[in-house]
């Protein structure tokens, strides 16, 4: 099953989930944590070091954090595809991010 999960709408988090939605949800933190801001875990989540580099080298190598991140801590996603939402707030630092995952369950 592919789906596109994103890290600008936020229906915030639910417990007890179970199949698909609990993978999105899982992706979903993944992309929205920042690597190095988990006491027990400093590998999770994505690099935001990058923020600083040009736009087009930022891009690529989030893309490829992300990609890293999602295939270390949910295996059962394979990423197809990862967008850049342009926005004004990439100017702030601020990036949204859309990745198409295939699900596996």
């Amino acid at each position: 099953m592919e789906v596109w999960i994103d890290n600008f709408s936020n229906s915030g988090y639910r417990f007890g989930l179970s199949g698909v939605d609990e993978i999105v949800q899982n992706v979903k933190v993944i992309i929205n944590t920042r690597k190095g801001s988990v006491p027990l875990d400093r590998d999770f989540g994505v690099d935001w070091s990058i923020v600083d580099k040009p736009s087009t080298v930022a891009f690529q190598r989030l893309k490829q954090e992300i990609i890293r991140a999602i295939r270390r801590y949910e295996p059962r996603v394979v990423v197809k595809a990862v967008e850049i939402i342009p926005d004004k707030m990439i100017m702030d630092g601020i990036f949204k991010v859309r990745v198409k995952c295939e699900i596996d369950i």
